[in-house]
């Protein structure tokens, strides 16, 4: 099956480079290294994409916030939804948007509450959506799906056209961009340290559990050797 062609982004650019992604809070934690932006990203499952309907009473704007299932294909993030949604359909036809993914990696308990933290991954996306075409958006979806699930595409059932249909698949350009990560030891303040309280860091990890067989099953299908390698 022949993949979405990737449209060229500029990926040379430094993350945080334009005034909308310059981190001005805690700037020591922003990473320009646009490798950072893709491990994060395709460390991540689920992002959240930012999204303004202006068919509120009298035309007034409400944004709305959509978590999403996405995959990283080169310099940008492909992501699914409903041809139903309005506001897919926003997306869809350019409205602005900012899409982010956070990993937590750990709370950081502090000798006080003002100091206490989380560590943490975060990528932050600015810009405008566009359509995958119809003769690309099976392909951009078996990306999603390995995504999701390795291996999976090659033995499940393809989409049906209806199924197509009804799935619209949207493209967001790495063009603009910033990442953040937060990891280490609490910066309590120095008057804090001799207090007689506990303080370090909760390291907090994703894990998959073992697979559960659905109900209606067929009698003699074993969970597939490439589900039981799914590790994270």
């Amino acid at each position: 099956m022949n993949q979405p062609a990737v449209e060229p982004l500029g990926s040379t650019e430094l993350l945080g480079s334009t005034p909308r992604t310059r981190l001005r809070r805690i700037p020591e934690n922003a990473v320009t290294d646009r490798a950072a932006l893709h491990a994060v990203l395709d460390a991540g499952l689920v992002a959240h994409v930012a999204v303004t309907d202006n068919s509120g009473p009298n035309g007034s704007a409400q944004p709305y916030i959509l978590p999403v299932a996405y995959a990283r294909d080169g310099e940008r993030v492909l992501f699914h939804g409903s041809t139903g949604s309005r506001l897919f359909r926003g997306l869809a036809e350019g409205a602005p948007t900012c899409l982010t993914v956070t990993l937590l990696d750990g709370l950081v308990v502090a000798r006080s509450a003002f100091e206490s933290s989380m560590n943490y991954r975060g990528a932050m996306v600015l810009g405008s959506c566009r359509m995958v075409p119809e003769g690309e958006k099976e392909a951009a979806l078996e990306i999603i799906t390995e995504h999701l699930m390795p291996g999976r595409w090659k033995e499940v059932r393809a989409p049906k056209r209806k199924e197509l249909a009804a799935t619209v698949v949207l493209s967001l350009p790495l063009t603009e961009a910033s990442v953040k990560i937060a990891e280490g030891d609490p910066t309590d303040d120095p008057d804090d340290l001799d207090a007689p309280v506990w303080a370090g860091v909760v390291p907090l990890h994703e894990a998959y559990c073992d697979p559960m067989p659905s109900a209606n099953l067929a009698p003699g299908i074993d969970v597939p050797d490439y589900i039981r390698d799914w590790r994270r």
